[in-house]
């Protein structure tokens, strides 16, 4: 399962439970003693265009609503 999506339902769970732990007048948990991070949305990906091995430009644009792998390596 996406970690995103595991987080985000666990965020909304906490939220739920601080919220009914407010109508009944208890006390609202300390999430930073629970090291709970609240679930920011991925930034979109900076526009850039790459040279395929048949020498012809691809843009990231071109690709939009498909699945994009992009694998970048080094050799130091």
């Amino acid at each position: 399962m996406n970690r995103a999506l595991v987080l985000g339902a666990f965020a909304v769970m906490v939220l739920a439970g601080a919220a009914s732990a407010l109508e009944v007048g208890q006390k609202v948990p300390d999430f930073a003693s629970l090291q709970v991070q609240p679930y920011e949305p991925p930034k979109p990906a900076p526009a850039f265009a790459l040279p395929g091995l048949d020498g012809k430009v691809t843009r990231l644009a071109d690709l939009r609503g498909k699945v994009v792998l992009i694998f970048f390596w080094a050799t130091w």
